[in-house]
């Protein structure tokens, strides 16, 4: 089985693009800037491989097209609904890729309710989601619905437990705190929370996380637990009567939430 390494790239306000490489070849995911992506890739004398686009906000793509200008040639993947102009390899769910280079097979995972077309890579135990699921959150609904983010969650609420969980964004403090008003008692929750702010005090990320965790401490993936549901009563007033009509509530409690 081949090993990679997966790096997280800092940019912007609390943005990751990340590089997995095998020690030769490297592939880019989301990178929102070039700076970071090509001062890595030199260091470290890395050939690119590919370019993996989850979806078509700038801060993912921001930084493709200075990229491919050091790197003529190098695929660029991407969701093929979004109509990302550098895209030259369009995806969609339930395709796979292989990047034989770098020995990297992916399953390409649609995730629409962010964008369109939002789409998430996994493989070799490694999901890389862009803004479709956060560490304790998800992506705000822009150009999907509910039923969409329904769909996303439930597929990658579904892997296996120890799938590691590449977002795009350090939100992981802020989303623990609307995981707290959204379900006060929650003592795994509280222990990752203590975990992930001595990871920021001393400057690290908190990213990846794991489905597992995902799953015990992430409201968005808990919409059948009692206190949830209760939670999101108490706020909206009205007892939401399925689990969408509580993922719905819940996503839009947080657009609103100060925490």
């Amino acid at each position: 089985m081949p090993t990679f390494k997966v790096t997280p790239l800092p940019f912007g306000h609390d943005n990751y693009l990340w590089l997995i490489d095998n020690g030769h070849h490297a592939a880019l995911v989301d990178p929102g800037e070039a700076a970071p992506a090509l001062a890595t890739l030199e260091k470290n004398s890395f050939d690119l491989a590919a370019i993996l686009l989850t979806h078509h906000h700038g801060d993912h793509t921001g930084g493709v097209e200075e990229i491919v200008a050091h790197y003529p040639g190098v695929p660029v993947y991407g969701p093929c609904k979004d109509n990302i102009a550098s895209v030259d390899h369009p995806v969609e769910n339930g395709d796979r890729i292989s990047i034989v280079t770098l020995g990297l097979s992916l399953q390409v995972i649609g995730v629409a309710a962010h964008t369109h077309g939002h789409v998430a890579y996994l493989g070799h135990g490694m999901l890389f989601c862009g803004d479709a699921l956060f560490s304790a959150g998800c992506g705000r609904i822009f150009e999907g619905t509910p039923s969409d983010l329904e769909l996303a969650l439930g597929r990658l609420a579904r892997l296996n437990d120890e799938t590691k969980v590449y977002c795009a964004h350090e939100y992981t403090l802020a989303n623990l705190a609307f995981a707290r008003a959204a379900e006060p008692e929650n003592a795994a929750r509280d222990r990752y929370a203590a975990h992930c702010e001595v990871l920021r005090r001393q400057g690290e990320p908190t990213l990846p996380s794991t489905i597992a965790t995902e799953r015990a401490i992430n409201p968005f993936l808990r919409t059948d637990i009692e206190s949830v549901i209760d939670s999101v009563e108490a706020h909206c007033g009205t007892r939401p009567t399925n689990m969408l009509a509580c993922l719905a509530a819940l996503r839009a409690w947080k657009d609103v939430f100060q925490g």
